[in-house]
């Protein structure tokens, strides 16, 4: 393990994350702020695949063989993944990525990204654009995650406290609301 110190952010990597998002963001330069929200996402455990020529996947932590369903399933837990060819080393991790997801939609799930954006998408590879829109895509999905967070925090807290103290606050409010509106039109008579 290593510790990673970002301002006031902790937390605890493993090495491999130096070869993760994190590493390649610090190489790219990107904003602290974006840094902070990538090191909390490949803080957690990278799982590494080994693609054989025969295309079989196999889990090196679990000495398995696996298929690119039990990777979803990974993934879903929250686990970020790597995937290497077995002779040649290069990295298929996007490759196996984007099968997911292919694979969803053959399923009948509703495609995230419309032909639409993918024809755009098409369109801004070479193009001098290509690694902003990149970075935009990713910014933009980390933002929405954030604030999707943020308002089922929202909704925890509010389902989770006390509904009478809830009244009595709300009625709290509106009391000293109407209290405030009539010392002011009190205020206004007078000098009428």
């Amino acid at each position: 393990m290593m510790q990673c110190n970002i301002t006031s952010l902790n937390c605890d990597m493993q090495a491999l994350c130096s070869r993760s998002a994190v590493g390649k963001s610090l190489n790219n330069g990107l904003e602290l702020g974006k840094l902070i929200v990538q090191c909390t996402i490949t803080a957690n455990h990278m799982r590494e695949f080994k693609k054989y020529p025969n295309r079989r996947l196999y889990d090196i932590e679990e000495s398995k063989y696996v298929t690119v369903e039990d990777i979803r399933k990974i993934i879903l837990k929250g686990e970020s993944i790597s995937v290497v060819d077995s002779k040649t080393e290069k990295d298929l991790t996007r490759t196996v990525l984007m099968q997911i997801i292919s694979e969803q939609e053959g399923e009948g799930h509703e495609p995230i990204l419309t032909n639409r954006a993918l024809e755009q998408m098409v369109r801004f590879y070479g193009d001098a654009m290509q690694s902003v829109v990149g970075k935009y895509i990713e910014q933009s999905i980390m933002t929405f995650i954030d604030q999707q967070d943020r308002y089922r925090q929202g909704v925890r807290d509010l389902s989770s406290a006390d509904p009478v103290n809830l009244m009595k606050k709300a009625m709290e409010q509106n009391m000293e609301f109407w209290g405030r509106v009539s010392r002011s039109t009190q205020g206004g008579d007078k000098n009428s």
